[in-house]
Formats: structure tokens, C-alpha cells, sequence
């Protein structure tokens, strides 16, 4: 018998319209680092062997690279396997459910692959928790995290959604027979499932030490994924000792020596969904400062679909600029648009490519929260960075670096990515 905890966040809008929920640093003791030197912390279904240790996966849209098809692991392989070896339990920490397409009134034939809806687990025994942080904070959770019986986990971009599944373009992490970072991803479990068992909108003076994470930037594990060595520093979170997410993200963009690749649904120096507006230059000015100053190779790629938001374009205008004379910084920006038939334009947010990832020279950040302030100031979300430097790998092998760069080049390199126009107006036609 398989226990299965299922958490999801209460609210029902979608990413371009929630609210964002706050993790007060006066409450949870969490450290935030920005040490300069700190060691951080398809879908095409194509036949793919299952390996233990750690993998890439991603779903890909239907129709993208047809001629091409990925070698990678799916998404949806990915949750299967990891379902098969479970032997005790299974967490899932989640945006919102929606894996039917007739959930949404849809009767696309693409939606057939995944039919299991949260009402379908809960009649057949999983344990389920709303965690109404609208009542608490008037924010939701953003995570996406499985963990599998304290040993396995995943974490991504992809919501447990079908579209993301077979709409959408994700990217994600597979780890298995990992029980210590397994285990310290079921801590931020942890803290998501107390809170949903709130139900007088209140949050405890400060969080036990059972939550408290068990490697950070300062305290990086020592592990060895695929055999080969590895240091992370695992997802923000609110609990004694975890990491700050935009402080190791900021901390890989300075530590880069030769390039910085990023793909992120939306970039944003604002507040998106706060007022007044505010400006938020940090991560901006550490790109700017990676470009210009210490010569590091900047390629930012953004998604355009019909959810983008216009005052993003002018922006990244402003740091595409920069790389024109006299400055001639190394800075690219490409935006990636999903091609969509008359049909495939009627599934509601879909179509677009909603990665979250940044890879470098020295370690690869694997994410679920977009580049805007919000995300990581009111936003309950999860991160992972992986530093393989320098790693003797046997043939046959990748570390998860070179996975996540090649990844990156082939999709910046694709007919699907076009170089952004300084001097046009409408640069991503939204309708």
C-alpha cells in the first residue's frame, strides 16, 4: 500500500494573473547568501532508456521538431517511472491539477495521454491538502516537486497539467537514488503540507528544526549524480538554513567566468503584479554587469505567446542594445514562439515554452518560478543548482551541465528562435 500526499495550491488563476505569497525572513530564520565564490548550492515520445541518477527531461509541444525528435527522457515517461519504483510514498506539490482536457470543456485528442484528476486520486485513497495561502498570505504556492519514497524526486517547470504534458514546452529534473537531497526536497514538502493544514490563517512563530534544510549554499551536498561528483544547493524555502532563491541566482550569474544561457518564460525587471509599480533592476544589472564588464558570453532567451507582456519586450530591447558599438557587450536575446494550427490555438495557456532554466560554464540552475520581482518576493518556489566543474565522465555519460547546454543551443538554435529587433515596435504578435 503506497501512500500518496498530494498538495495544491487553492488559488485557480493562472501565472499572469495570480498573486504571490511572501515567505516572511523575521519568521523563518532562512539565511540568505551572496558569497561571490559560494558552489551552488517531448512531448515527442521517443524510446529513451531508463538510468539511475539524474537526467534532464522535458516535454516538447506537438508539431515542434518533427524532423528532429529528442532523445531525452519525457516528462511523462519521467512521472511513470518514478511512479513504478515507488514502494511507500508518494508527495506532489503542486500549482493546480488539471489533467483532462474535459476538466477545461475541451475535447482535444491530444489530451488522452494523462486522465487522472485529484478528485480521481482522493476516491481511490491518496490524501490530499488545499493549501489556501490567499487566506493566509493572499499568494499560492508555485512549486513543482515530486518525491518519491525519500529517495527519488523531480522538479520542473511543468505544472500537473496535460498541456504541459503535450502542449507546452518544459524542462525538468528527474533524480533518482538520491535519498539525502531526496530528503531535504520532502522537508519543503513539509513546510507546504503544515501550512495547508492551517485553518485559522495563521503561521507558526518559527518553523521546527524536523523542516530545516540539510544543505544550502553555505552547506552544499557532496553527491555524485550519474557517478559523477556533484554540489548543489537545493530550493528556497522558508524553514532554518535554505537558501534564497534569487541570491543563488544571482550568485551563478556571478560566478560565471565564460557564458550565462537562460530560457525563462518571462524577464521582467518590475514588480509584475504588484502596485504601484516598482522598478527591480537585480537580476538586470547582474546580466548588464556579466556582458559589459567582466566579458561573460549573455544569451537570455524569452517565450512570446499570447500571455506576454508588452513592457517585457522593451526591456530586453535595452539590454540587446548593448551589444551594438561602441560597447559591443556579449549579450543576445532571442525570443522562442511556439507555432499553433486553428485548433491548437483554441487550448487555453498553451503553446508557449514555459522552461525555467540557466546553465553556465561552472553549474546548471534548474527552476520554477518566471524572472520578475514577484517570483521571488511573494512566490513559494522551488530551485535546484547543480555544479559539476571539472568532472571526469565516462563515455556514454553527460553531467547535467552539458545536458542542459545542449539543450539550450538546440533550441537557440532552432527555427523557432529569432533574434530580437531593437528597432521594431511589435516584436511578438500576440494574436
Amino acid at each position: 500500500m503506497h501512500d500518496i500526499l498530494i498538495l495544491w495550491s487553492h488559488s485557480v488563476c493562472y501565472l499572469q494573473t495570480e498573486f504571490k505569497f511572501h515567505w516572511p525572513h523575521h519568521r523563518t530564520g532562512s539565511s540568505v547568501g551572496s558569497e561571490k565564490d559560494m558552489l551552488l548550492t517531448h512531448s515527442v515520445y521517443a524510446p529513451v532508456e531508463f538510468w539511475g541518477g539524474s537526467h534532464l527531461v522535458e516535454s516538447i509541444p506537438v508539431g515542434l521538431y518533427l524532423s528532429s525528435p529528442s532523445s531525452r527522457q519525457s516528462i511523462t515517461d519521467s512521472w511513470l517511472h518514478l511512479l513504478d519504483k515507488a514502494n511507500s510514498s508518494v508527495h506532489i506539490a503542486a500549482f493546480y491539477f488539471t489533467l483532462r482536457g474535459d476538466d477545461l470543456g475541451l475535447h482535444e485528442p491530444l489530451d488522452s495521454e494523462v486522465s487522472t484528476t485529484s478528485t480521481d486520486l482522493a476516491a481511490t485513497g491518496a490524501e490530499l491538502r488545499e493549501v489556501d495561502l490567499k487566506a493566509v498570505t493572499g499568494g499560492i504556492v508555485h512549486t513543482k516537486l515530486w518525491v518519491v519514497d525519500q529517495k527519488h524526486f523531480y522538479l520542473g517547470s511543468a505544472n500537473m497539467d496535460w498541456r504541459s504534458l503535450s502542449q507546452v514546452k518544459e524542462v525538468g529534473l528527474s533524480v533518482e537514488d538520491c535519498s539525502c537531497l531526496a530528503q531535504d526536497a520532502f522537508r519543503i514538502f513539509g513546510v507546504y503540507w503544515s501550512i495547508g493544514g492551517v485553518k485559522n490563517g495563521s503561521l507558526p512563530p518559527y518553523w521546527p528544526a524536523r523542516l530545516s534544510a540539510l544543505s544550502s549554499s553555505q552547506n552544499p551536498l557532496h553527491l555524485k549524480f550519474n557517478g559523477i561528483p556533484a554540489r548543489s544547493a537545493p530550493p528556497q524555502i522558508s524553514a532554518r538554513g535554505r537558501s534564497d532563491d534569487l541570491s543563488t541566482i544571482l550568485s551563478v550569474i556571478n560566478d560565471a567566468q565564460k557564458f550565462i544561457y537562460i530560457s525563462v518564460m518571462d524577464y521582467l525587471p518590475l514588480s509584475q503584479f504588484t502596485e504601484p509599480l516598482r522598478f527591480w533592476p537585480t537580476i538586470d544589472s547582474a546580466l548588464r554587469a556579466a556582458a559589459c564588464t567582466r566579458g561573460v558570453q549573455v544569451r537570455l532567451m524569452v517565450s512570446c505567446w499570447q500571455h506576454s507582456y508588452p513592457d517585457m519586450f522593451i526591456f530586453l530591447q535595452s539590454l540587446q542594445v548593448l551589444s551594438r558599438p561602441p560597447l559591443t557587450c556579449d549579450i543576445d536575446v532571442k525570443i522562442f514562439t511556439v507555432p499553433s494550427t486553428a485548433e491548437q490555438k483554441k487550448i487555453p495557456y498553451a503553446r508557449v515554452n514555459h522552461a525555467k532554466y540557466m546553465v553556465t560554464d561552472r553549474v546548471v540552475y534548474i527552476g520554477t518560478s518566471n524572472w520578475s520581482e514577484n517570483y521571488f518576493t511573494f512566490t513559494a518556489g522551488v530551485g535546484l543548482v547543480v555544479n559539476q566543474t571539472g568532472s571526469a565522465v565516462d563515455p556514454g555519460q553527460q553531467t547535467l551541465q552539458r545536458q542542459a547546454e545542449d539543450l539550450f543551443l538546440r533550441d537557440w538554435e532552432s527555427e523557432y528562435a529569432t533574434t530580437l529587433s531593437v528597432d521594431d515596435v511589435d516584436v511578438c504578435p500576440r494574436h
